[in-house]
């Protein structure tokens, strides 16, 4: 199973690089597509001198959202599965193999990672926990994380969806409509290391990711 490792990236100049580096030294057959989202940093400047097996750059010229970045990624993407990739060091990579492995066990289409959110701050945590429990409500599923990262989808059905949302509303939105599909999301524990601090605001990113709850559970 080859991955497409899809990486949004808007002014990560501090890890960037390594992230890139520790992406690309896990042993599995991927490509890392890299969309730089008008970063105003530096990012742009050192993805364009790295020099990568299988790395490919997009260059947005203004920032539009981590759900335009995805969009532009997705779009991209040749591999059998698609997995996004922020471009912190919250994730490690090395737990794509645990994602993989339970997607070819199960013959499934979607494998999500669940992480411990015990490190997180409150009213992140908290968040986190309202927007899956929203989401078990609205759509009578049983997942226990939502909002994680490590989304790992078919590369056929992601490319089958029609991404709207243009910020961190985005999760929501894939969720929706994996549900919406019938699809079963499985479930693996992957570990996660919480950043101090984080780009996303329970308001502003929290309270559109409901309404996307509700919105695609009756709308396409």
């Amino acid at each position: 199973m080859k991955l497409s490792v899809l990486i949004p990236a808007y002014n990560e100049a501090p890890t960037v690089e390594a992230l890139i580096r520790r992406v690309a030294s896990v042993d599995v057959d991927k490509e890392i597509i890299v969309v730089n989202d008008g970063s105003t940093d530096g990012t742009g400047e050192i993805l364009d001198r790295l020099d990568i097996p299988g790395l490919r750059v997009i260059h947005h010229p203004k920032n539009q959202g981590k759900g335009a970045a995805i969009r532009t990624a997705i779009a991209a993407a040749q591999g059998d599965a698609i997995i996004i990739q922020d471009a912190d060091l919250e994730y490690d990579p090395e737990d794509y193999h645990k994602l993989v492995e339970k997607m070819v066990a199960e013959n499934a289409k979607v494998v999500y990672g669940v992480r411990s959110l015990k490190g997180q701050k409150t009213f992140i945590r908290l968040g986190n926990q309202f927007l899956t429990w929203a989401t078990n409500v609205i759509y009578g599923s049983r997942i226990h994380d939502m909002e994680t990262c490590y989304k790992l989808v078919d590369r056929e059905l992601m490319q089958s969806f029609r991404i709207t949302c243009d910020r961190f509303d985005l999760e929501a939105e894939v969720t929706a409509k994996i549900l919406k599909r019938g699809h079963r999301i499985y479930e693996v524990p992957i570990s996660y290391t919480p950043r101090k601090e984080k780009k996303l605001s329970p308001w502003r990113d929290g309270l559109p990711a409901l309404w996307a709850l509700i919105k695609f559970r009756f709308t396409e």
